[in-house]
């Protein structure tokens, strides 16, 4: 089954990313045909800086690939470096109305709050329906906020294969009920928009600061706590086995715990977790050649799979392939 993601490098990866996205992606490469990008074309939405973008950009790779992405198990590139990605944009811009893309979700949750979106935030759910259909996605792992976006790409997928003629695969989504949403510090989705992230490779001064400005209610020392609605004990279980998340529900249930405490058990738990890959990562950053190296390797497999797919679609449309 081929199985297909994207992640944006707008800021440095955080818990949220590894656990809803990168954690799960690096098991299917066992058992999958995986297909992983980084998507800095959508980055552009929130565009600051070329050398932001180029920064956040390459510390993705390097990221991704100190976390367990195998170049030699998947296929792993940067989404700019395969220009079919946009000329399907475009021809898919053909099966989806403008009355669509004004209820998107995420497009109507930024603009009322205040932002002034840019026609690119607009378009945003058909390059991301280009991202999947142009791979022949047959699965998509998604969060709960990104549903609807796919939900579009397969409607689009059926309007072009009926209009034109069946090229292609209707992608249906995954969404792990479990980690969808990964609580940030202020409990909200964390989210590098939001301001609220834990980032994995930061310092640990930085980690230890993140972690210990998680809110929390006001149960004192000698009152239980519901870790149900506990952003510590939340982001704690996602770390953790089946007994072992059990033993902390039961940490929290029980009075004589103080959240000082929970956030120290979590700040060792976070550090422990990722100290051999921060050493991978660490390996990677002062070799850029061989990431580069490995980009340019994936960059060749997406775009072989891509110009199979973007020739069948001109075929269909009557435009002739380029030579």
């Amino acid at each position: 089954m081929r199985i297909l993601t994207g992640v944006q490098p707008s800021g440095k990866l955080h818990l949220g990313n590894y656990f809803s996205v990168i954690r799960k992606m690096i098991q299917y490469q066992e058992s999958s045909d995986l297909y992983c990008f980084i998507a800095n074309l959508h980055s552009l939405t929130t565009f600051k800086s070329k050398t932001e973008l180029e920064e956040n950009t390459f510390d993705a790779m390097v990221t991704f690939l100190a976390l367990g992405m195998d170049p030699q198990k998947s296929t792993f590139w940067l989404q700019s470096d395969v220009a079919e990605v946009q000329e399907l944009t475009w021809y898919l811009s053909t099966c989806i109305t403008v009355n669509q893309l004004s209820l998107a979700h995420s497009f109507k949750d930024k603009t009322a709050k205040g932002i002034n979106p840019s026609a690119a935030l607009y378009y945003y759910p058909v390059l991301m329906a280009a991202d999947i259909l142009l791979f022949g996605a047959e699965k998509v792992p998604v969060g709960k906020d990104q549903k609807q976006h796919l939900e579009y790409a397969r409607n689009m997928a059926e309007k072009f294969n009926a209009n034109y003629g069946e090229v292609f695969q209707i992608p249906e989504p995954e969404i792990d009920e479990g980690t969808a949403l990964v609580p940030g510090t202020d409990g909200q989705k964390m989210s590098k928009s939001y301001g609220n992230t834990i980032n994995i490779f930061d310092s640990e001064k930085m980690i230890k600061k993140s972690v210990m400005s998680i809110v929390t209610d006001s149960a004192g020392i000698d009152e239980p706590k519901d870790p149900d609605t506990n952003a510590i004990f939340q982001i704690h279980s996602l770390f953790l086995q089946d007994s072992q998340r059990e033993e902390l529900r039961n940490k929290y249930l029980t009075p004589g715990m103080g959240y000082g405490d929970a956030k120290k058990a979590l700040l060792a738990c976070v550090l422990d977790y990722f100290a051999a890959y921060r050493k991978k990562r660490d390996d990677l950053l002062a070799n850029k050649d061989y990431v580069e190296q490995t980009m340019q390797k994936g960059k060749n497999k997406a775009r072989a799979t891509a110009q199979e797919m973007i020739d069948k679609v001109r075929n269909l449309l009557g435009i002739p392939s380029i030579t």
